[in-house]
């Protein structure tokens, strides 16, 4: 187990932010874990739990405790994978793939680790993380028990969990298990993917060749946080009224969306940013991407305060045009 004071956090947000935290804990394995849980719990200091850091944004330092997984494994059986929460998420795509498991192709090049997959409920190109998930091995801090919990107790939602809403700082995610289909099948008619693969002269795709596309398509439209500090998708996609969405689809008929019941519709949160005007243009040292309007970005030495007055800045442009309100998908610290 890692025990450190005075930590420096800009490691561990793809920001690039610095911002330190009082005490920095990470745990490797189960009993790690639950070395750390009594250690939160016996102290009255403040706590927050990371993941990779890519959906985080840091505004200051940190009075308080921080703490990572940084259990790492996975073990097949079957078409069952488990894996450490501390593992990356898009290796585990790639060891899927490599091992004869499919189904999360889509999810390639997600940014961040197996525990925020648990949390976050990611998802990309019509695919999300709860179509995988079977079980959540957890720590809880308060009592140190260890439970598992089924897809079902989590409650899934659009970028939403139990671990992210009543359960937040709660547990402690060790072990996360998906369940993947041994026979691919391919979804190939969310985004771009179709057209690209047909520039490409590929009517039917193997698997690997999906994943490559949606990598390529992911690296064409998204800056490398290696290179130009950002968190991926800032915000979440409206899910509207099937009425306010008729209305909208009036005044804007070229409007993208993409039903998700009969009664109601997603619209994508970049494209009503870009009609705002807001693609490729700044705020001091705070940016929007100029091939995606959904991604802001570090345009250099920015503070995470100068993001977040970006992010509002854009919500009001957004609801005073369309009178729908978007929200972040990064948690804000």
């Amino acid at each position: 187990m890692r025990d450190l004071r005075n930590y420096s956090l800009k490691a561990h947000n793809t920001f690039g932010l610095e911002a330190r935290c009082s005490r920095f804990l990470e745990y490797e394995t189960e009993a790690e874990a639950l070395q750390v849980a009594e250690i939160l719990r016996s102290s009255a200091t403040p706590y927050i739990i990371i993941g990779g850091g890519s959906n985080l944004l840091l505004t200051k330092d940190f009075e308080g405790i921080v703490v990572h997984s940084a259990v790492k494994g996975c073990e097949i059986d079957g078409n069952r994978m488990t894996c450490g929460s501390g593992e990356t998420w898009d290796d585990v795509v790639a060891l899927c793939l490599n091992n004869g498991l499919y189904g999360a192709e889509n999810l390639s090049l997600i940014p961040g680790d197996v525990g925020a997959s648990a949390v976050q409920n990611i998802g990309a190109y019509g695919a999300e993380a709860k179509d995988f998930i079977r079980r959540v091995w957890t720590v809880e801090i308060a009592t140190g028990n260890v439970s598992v919990w089924n897809n079902e107790d989590c409650a899934y939602g659009y970028r939403q969990s139990r671990f992210k809403q009543e359960w937040k700082n709660r547990f402690l995610i060790t072990r996360v298990e998906y369940e993947f289909s041994t026979e691919f099948r391919p979804r190939l008619d969310y985004g771009n993917i179709r057209s690209e693969l047909e520039r490409r002269g590929i009517a039917q795709p193997t698997a690997q060749q999906l994943r490559q596309v949606i990598i390529d398509i992911r690296n064409a439209k998204l800056p490398d946080p290696k290179q130009t500090g950002n968190a991926g998708s800032f915000f979440m996609n409206p899910v509207v009224p099937r009425s306010q969405y008729e209305q909208l689809a009036a005044q804007y008929p070229d409007m993208p969306h993409y039903t998700i019941d009969a009664e109601h519709e997603k619209i994508p949160a970049g494209w009503m940013i870009e009609q705002c005007g807001w693609k490729g243009k700044s705020l001091g040292r705070a940016g929007v991407h100029d091939r995606q309007a959904l991604v802001l970005v570090n345009l250099g030495g920015a503070t995470g305060s100068e993001i977040v007055a970006l992010c509002q800045a854009i919500q009001r442009d957004v609801k005073q045009q369309f009178n729908i309100d978007i929200h972040p998908e990064v948690n804000v610290i």
